[in-house]
């Protein structure tokens, strides 16, 4: 049995993840996430578990996140995200995928073989596969991964990410 634990990133009402329209980010996330979920419902062998709140309602801080993907056992973990800049319109553009500072080798499998996939899924620049000192990726004990699929501030990346299909796409090509 394989175990994917996986979030939608911020919550609802967490100040300040908007486009400069004012979606919120985590509309964006959580149609990813549920894309996600129902994707691999489909196999035999996975189970995942949300650790984020479904309705958005309540942040769940990092910490418990983190430490429910722990405790339950996750083979994986996997947090979606919504990238802005400068929070005004502008032409930035691409997705990043992220793993800790000092990841595992199985962090940087993990993202070598899914980057390419949300890449073309979202049908923006690829950014690259970078490492930062983020909470989820650095306190999870197994491999993890925080994809930023495109800029919610970005004239560009905005179409995509207003687009249901290609949000649902994304969530089947993880």
């Amino acid at each position: 049995m394989i175990k994917i634990g996986y979030g939608a990133g911020h919550g609802y009402h967490t100040p300040g993840k908007r486009s400069p329209d004012g979606e919120r980010e985590w509309s964006f996330n959580n149609k990813v996430a549920r894309a996600f979920a129902n994707e691999l419902a489909l196999y035999k062998g996975v189970i995942t578990k949300r650790f984020d709140d479904p309705t958005g309602e309540t942040d769940v801080p990092l910490i418990v996140r983190t430490n429910g993907a722990n405790s339950w056992g996750a083979d994986y973990y996997i947090s979606f995200h919504h990238n802005a800049l400068s929070g005004r319109w502008g032409t930035h553009t691409g997705v990043e995928t992220y793993t800790f500072t000092y990841p595992s080798p199985q962090s940087v499998a993990l993202a070598n073989a899914i980057h390419p996939a949300v890449v073309k899924a979202y049908g923006l620049t690829n950014r690259g596969i970078k490492r930062a000192n983020l909470h989820i990726v650095r306190e999870t004990e197994m491999p993890s991964i925080l994809i930023e699929g495109g800029f919610m501030d970005s004239t560009i990346d905005i179409v995509k990410l207003r687009n249901d299909e290609i949000l649902a796409n994304v969530g089947k090509s993880v």
